[in-house]
Parts: C-alpha cells; sequence; structure tokens
C-alpha cells in the first residue's frame, strides 16, 4: 500500500516529499556544525590576556591574581571561577568577599571586599587579629595593637588563620556574643573609643569605652536595642562624668557615677 502510494505522487510532490527528508537530517548536523564551531571559538580565541583588581588594600594585584591563579592565555569561558575563589579564601585570610567577572573578548575583573582588623586577643606572648566576624586574621603586626580593641577573659583554642575564632571550651556562644559586640562597635563608630571589652563573665560581658565608662551588656539578647540606649545615654552625660552604665536589662539603661 505505501509503495503505491509513492507511485501515485506527482513530480512535484515527490520533490517536495525529498526536500522534507533534507531538512530533516540537516536540522539536526547544523545544530551539531555550529554547536562545534561556538567550542573552536572559545577555546581558541578567547584566551585572558588582561586581569585587573579592584577593591584591594591589604594585598597587592599580583598577590590576589597568584592567589586565584589565573594565567595568560587561560581559557576566559571554562576558567573555574568558584574553585578561584575558594583558592583565594584559603590563601589569602583578609578576603571576604569577592566578585569574577568575564569580560569578552579576554578581560578578567576581580572585585574583592577585604577584612578589616578590629580586634585582637592574647595567646601566650602573641596577640592575634580579627575581624568583627570574629575571622582570625593573623599575628598583630608592630604598630597596630593601638588601632585594635583587646580582647580579655576569653581562652582561645587553636588559632587557624583565615578561620573564625574558636575558645579552649568549643563555646560557640561565647564567640556568637563577641562577634555580634564587635558588629555594633564597628557598625556605630564606637571602636576607636573602646578600650578593652571583657568576656571574664560570659553571661555579662562588659566594655570600657573612653577611659571614662564601664558599659555592662548582659545575656545575648536585644543588643541593637542596648547600644541604642547606650549611645542615648552616652549623648546626655557631662564631659566630667565618670562610671557605669548598665544596660543589662534591656529595657532601661542605669548611669551609676564613680
Amino acid at each position: 500500500m505505501a509503495s503505491n502510494k509513492h507511485i501515485k505522487q506527482t513530480p512535484e510532490e515527490r520533490a517536495e516529499f525529498l526536500r522534507a527528508r533534507r531538512r530533516g537530517f540537516s536540522g539536526p548536523l547544523m545544530f551539531v556544525v555550529v554547536i562545534v564551531a561556538v567550542i573552536f571559538v572559545m577555546s581558541v580565541f578567547l584566551r585572558v590576556s588582561d586581569v585587573q583588581v579592584e577593591g584591594n588594600v591589604h594585598y597587592t594585584d599580583e598577590e590576589i591574581i597568584r592567589a586565584f591563579e589565573i594565567e595568560e592565555g587561560d581559557n576566559l569561558f571554562f576558567f573555574d571561577r568558584i574553585a578561584a575563589a575558594a583558592r583565594a579564601y584559603s590563601k589569602l585570610p583578609y578576603i571576604k568577599e569577592v566578585a569574577i567577572e568575564r569580560r569578552l573578548p579576554n578581560k578578567v575583573l576581580i572585585t574583592v571586599e577585604e577584612s578589616t582588623a578590629l580586634a585582637y586577643l592574647e595567646l601566650g606572648d602573641e596577640e592575634w587579629t580579627m575581624d568583627d566576624t570574629c575571622k582570625i586574621l593573623g599575628k598583630a603586626a608592630e604598630g597596630e595593637l593601638s588601632q585594635l580593641v583587646p580582647i580579655v577573659g576569653i581562652d582561645p583554642g587553636t588559632l587557624l588563620i583565615g578561620e573564625t575564632l574558636t575558645t579552649s571550651d568549643a563555646n560557640s556562644a561565647t564567640v556568637k556574643y563577641l562577634s555580634d559586640v564587635l558588629w555594633q562597635l564597628e557598625k556605630r563608630g564606637l571602636a576607636p573609643e573602646t578600650n578593652q571589652v571583657d568576656f571574664t563573665d560570659p553571661d555579662s560581658p562588659s566594655f570600657s569605652y573612653g577611659g571614662r565608662f564601664t558599659v555592662v551588656l548582659g545575656r545575648n539578647n536585644a543588643l541593637e536595642h542596648k547600644f541604642g540606649m547606650f549611645v542615648s545615654v552616652l549623648e546626655q552625660l557631662k564631659p566630667g562624668d565618670v562610671g557605669t552604665i548598665d544596660v543589662s536589662d534591656g529595657t532601661t539603661a542605669h548611669f551609676r557615677p564613680d
């Protein structure tokens, strides 16, 4: 039956039937050819020849490029950005955030945000710096300590550069509380006048401010409000006032003069 149907086709119908068959074969074949051509162009022509770095302060451009292991001639599209960022985080502890952007035809732009040393604590006869997330940045450089907030009352465990602080008793709640306090000090611009943060009593830490006040924080709750109350009280005190500002109950600030 099928053969009889073809025999009865007109020449025009037969020609159209053959053209349709050719189109059916040429479509997938053309798709494969295009894909192969694109891969060839990407692998041969789109090679890295320009790497630029923005946002870096602590590290040089060359240090960052080496950490990312980007080399001239690397393929622009096959370059593994996730793996490169992971290498940078492990090698450069001051790197906080990073973005890698590919720009045709041959450029890679690396934008970094660096951590800033905010505080330090002592381990033996060494001082170790950290940022406001309690990430350990390294041993303090000469002359650096005068610009940082000393942390006392915490017995650190093994300190690893680029990793979050741990305590000798693995108390993550204490580290979290310290991080929250440091973040508030940094966010509100209070760190330069903070003389010390004391976690001797982890349930009610305190900090010394301006060489005049001891601020008692109590438990780690309503910290945003507690710091807001402290700032409000600070604005109302006189230049010669010295004493304790207690915001531990989270609702009312109490000033006790010395």
